[in-house]
């Protein structure tokens, strides 16, 4: 018989990859989202997407901006709107400490990551500070030297 999956060990929906790539992360968090049960039902089947998706703060209240979650297939009228603004759920001085970051200017909040932890959805948002051009290059440039020494030193074994 096969073992069940271990309940704390993460199971991704969605992941930002471009997010690492276009922004310097500052600082990471885990978040709670507030989702409704048909969401719930259609991130399981996968074809979530939070690429275009970014983070704001309104009223003392953490929010999921753009982000989709397509509609579930057996859904009925009361189906939910695939890109509504999802609120996130985290402390107070969490917020609080990111909403003076966020009024720098050029700081963001970017999501990286969405996924099941047993069975709660879980969000790994980002405090991040766009990357000039030269950055980009610079990352590049540091990637194809580290992968030109490792096939140098297997060549060498």
């Amino acid at each position: 018989m096969a073992q069940p999956a271990d309940p704390k060990t993460p199971r991704f929906l969605a992941q930002n990859r471009k997010a690492r790539f276009e922004f310097h992360v500052l600082e990471e968090l885990e978040c709670g989202i507030a989702l409704t049960g048909t969401e719930v039902k259609s991130l399981r089947k996968g074809g979530a997407s939070i690429e275009e998706a970014f983070g704001t703060i309104r009223r003392d209240e953490f929010f999921l901006v753009n982000a989709h979650i397509p509609e579930y297939a057996q859904g009925n009228v009361h189906n939910h709107d695939p890109k509504r603004d999802r609120k996130l759920l985290a402390h107070k001085k969490e917020i609080a400490s990111w909403f003076a970051l966020v009024r720098e200017k050029g700081i963001t909040i970017v999501p990286l990551a969405l996924y099941f932890v047993g069975s709660r959805v879980k969000l790994r948002m980002a405090l991040c500070k766009g990357k000039k051009l030269y950055d980009k290059r610079q990352d590049k440039k540091e990637k194809d030297d580290q992968r030109d020494m490792r096939q140098a030193m297997l060549r060498r074994r």
